[in-house]
């Protein structure tokens, strides 16, 4: 067995293997060196999860974060990344300037944005009577627009070094072709330069998926835990509520068992989609 095998096993797949056995039965945590009894409760865990409301909430406000999320992040990724590419003055200062907040701590990204987009915050003053009341961060329906956003920010620059990376294996006899038969820059962008970053753009699609998929502490620390009714809950939000606040991990390894599911069918459903157009 190589050394990359056993990793794999011990990260991966005894954690998944050990959350699918706490998944159907009934588990609680215990003091060490206490035992208690963990019946097998078959499915029921997984008829809470699909019967619960919250749950149901928690994936539609991820699924609203992916529609704003995804398509900001490809485009604003890709064009930016295409102007970075160019000759410019201060191209390495602007690299770098993109590149800051996805290096920079979730807390001090987090208390910027409290500073703009609070109750009191920049935004707000400067809106003055025409703010949305409730502020952004506290409103059902601004809330995990504002998380799409937010996050779109902080990782923006690890995907504008993607893209980099993938421009440089566009050749540039493309473009000097694509010159030559008269096109101009917007069409040489979309006839050279968008199929050319393809394979690029579908491991974006697939990271961003699952970026939204493992929000955490982004709607915890932003919202306060969830929002109002729930707004800006994600599962993994709701796991921790439930498995560790709550204390019924059994229901929160079931909910991860069908998070992990809803990856794969998307991750899968958007690489065929990106293969297909290949």
């Amino acid at each position: 067995m190589t050394p990359y095998v056993l990793f794999l096993l011990v990260v991966f797949a005894v954690p998944m293997v050990y959350t699918l056995w706490i998944s159907v039965h009934r588990f609680y945590f215990t003091a060490p060196g206490t035992d208690i009894d963990s019946p097998w409760v078959g499915l029921s865990n997984y008829r809470d999860v699909f019967t619960d409301p919250v749950v149901g909430r928690a994936f539609l406000n991820i699924a609203v974060f992916l529609v704003i999320n995804v398509p900001l992040t490809v485009i604003l990724a890709l064009v930016l990344a295409s102007a970075l590419n160019a000759r410019i003055r201060f191209r390495a200062f602007f690299r770098a300037a993109y590149y800051l907040p996805y290096i920079t701590a979730s807390v001090a990204l987090v208390a910027v944005w409290q500073f703009l987009f609070g109750t009191d915050g920049f935004v707000n003053n400067l809106l003055g009577s025409h703010a949305p009341d409730p502020s952004w961060l506290v409103n059902s329906h601004l809330a995990m627009p504002m998380i799409a956003v937010f996050v779109t920010w902080k990782q923006l620059g690890f995907f504008v070094m993607l893209y980099l990376a993938a421009l440089q294996n566009v050749g540039k006899e493309l473009y000097e072709a694509a010159s030559v038969d008269g096109a101009g820059r917007v069409r040489q962008f979309f006839a050279v330069t968008v199929p050319g970053v393809r394979p690029a753009t579908t491991l974006v699609l697939i990271y961003a998926i699952i970026t939204g998929a493992n929000l955490f502490s982004e709607p915890y620390l932003l919202t306060g835990g969830g929002g109002p009714d729930h707004a800006s809950t994600s599962p993994v939000l709701l796991m921790y509520q439930k498995g560790i606040e709550q204390g019924h991990p059994d229901f929160a390894a079931a909910l991860g068992v069908v998070l992990v599911g809803f990856v794969l069918v998307i991750s899968l459903a958007a690489r065929k989609i990106s293969e297909r157009g290949n």
